[in-house]
């Protein structure tokens, strides 16, 4: 096993675990910065106000993007599986 093919399958791992956190963290960021603007503007300094919707699209975007992000997953788990013959000898 070369260090070339070590990185290489750190990288795509990495990779695989930026966009999956994108995925879920990201929705839930632009949903908590609405809210603090409409907190800022209104001035509610509630910390509970901000939480539940977070939470509510967080549950949302694991139930609609689920299954694509657990196929990315698995492929990628299945090609690491596949390869384990040529990354030994």
């Amino acid at each position: 096993m070369t260090p070339e093919v070590v990185l290489d399958i750190f990288r795509e791992a990495l990779y695989l675990i930026v966009v999956m956190v994108a995925v879920i963290i990201g929705p839930s960021l632009a949903v908590g910065l609405l809210v603090s603007i409409f907190q800022a503007a209104t001035q509610i300094n509630e910390q509970t106000l901000s939480f539940l919707p977070r939470l509510l699209v967080t549950l949302l975007v694991l139930i609609l993007a689920g299954p694509w992000l657990l196929g990315r997953l698995m492929d990628f788990s299945q090609t690491l599986i596949q390869n384990i013959p040529f990354v030994i000898g």
